[in-house]
């Protein structure tokens, strides 16, 4: 079953004068969100990530295509009833404690009073947040906000749950308890669309992800359809080349300078592998470590919003 689909999806905002201004943030979007699954949405800063969340959850409307959630038109009241959402940036009173902030909240989303106060405290239990359920929320740090967040955002139960930048500004042990919650929430049945710019964070808990920019979307399928299964060596020696051992080496090797005393040699194949050492041994050049490594979610995604080529 498909939480998710959307058809040529489109958002353009008008604004200026007489709407003479435009932007468009979204362009033919069609994706699918399967049940039970984590999915990611990728892309950097401004390219229509937000929007698109917004969308499916009837915060802003399409200019055009359609969607649907939960089996229904986008903008269904019984179909958002059972959503949750994280969005990024959120604020809340900040004379309010955890528990009265998640009261509160709980009332807007119909949550009723008897059972109300237990249920907040178990999930503040849940977020790590059960020793602060009774301070006023403006000592919270960021991370601890956004723990809050999700705590507000799983008080109606949901089937679907939509975080925008969750881990942003979260520590990294932070980060890496956020990460294990959500794989709970998966592993209850929660299906989650987590929209974020933090490559590495989706890699280790996503099912699929899409890669989005300025408005376009570039790539949609799992982790390993996304990075391409491409295989690289990466030989890592003393010292650094010069510019005319870098030229006999050839074009198809990557050199990266991770500090004034290493350089890291990307290569594709064996036979370069090969090569590659055999003129570095000539050289005298030591050599510390040969490693084979997959290409990474990042190596991915920079090429492909480099190229631009959509799906």
């Amino acid at each position: 079953m498909a939480i998710v689909e959307t058809y040529q999806l489109s958002k353009t905002y008008k604004s200026g004068y007489f709407k003479k201004t435009s932007v468009t943030a979204l362009v033919d979007a069609s994706i699918e969100v399967r049940a039970g699954e984590i999915f990611g949405l990728l892309g950097p800063n401004g390219a229509g990530k937000t929007t698109f969340v917004k969308i499916l959850l009837s915060i802003v409307r399409s200019t055009n295509g359609s969607a649907q959630l939960l089996g229904k038109p986008v903008g269904d009241v019984q179909s958002r009833a059972h959503c949750g959402y994280l969005p990024e940036n959120h604020r809340y009173p900040a004379f309010l404690t955890a528990l009265e902030t998640l009261l509160f909240f709980g009332k807007l989303n119909g949550l009723q009073k008897k059972g109300a106060k237990d249920k907040a405290r178990q999930l503040l239990e849940f977020v790590g947040l059960k020793e602060w359920s009774d301070r006023k929320i403006q000592k919270f740090s960021k991370g601890m906000l956004q723990r809050l967040g999700l705590a507000q955002a799983l008080l109606n139960d949901p089937e679907v749950l939509f975080l925008d930048e969750p881990t942003d500004g979260v520590d990294p042990i932070g980060r890496k308890e956020m990460r294990d919650l959500f794989l709970r929430l998966k592993n209850d049945g929660v299906s989650i669309f987590l929209n974020s710019h933090l490559l590495s964070e989706v890699e280790m808990i996503s099912d699929r992800v899409a890669i989005l920019n300025k408005g376009a979307l570039l790539k949609v399928g799992t982790l390993d359809e996304v990075r391409g299964g491409t295989t690289v060596h990466r030989i890592q020696i003393a010292g650094l080349l010069s510019p005319e051992q870098i030229k006999t080496i050839g074009l198809e090797s990557q050199f990266l300078q991770s500090d004034e005393t290493t350089t890291t040699i990307s290569v594709k194949t064996d036979a370069e592998l090969n090569r590659t050492i055999d003129l570095l041994r000539s050289w005298g050049i030591m050599i510390k470590s040969v490693a084979q490594q997959k290409s990474s979610l990042e190596d991915s995604f920079i090429k492909l919003v480099t190229n631009g080529n959509p799906v």
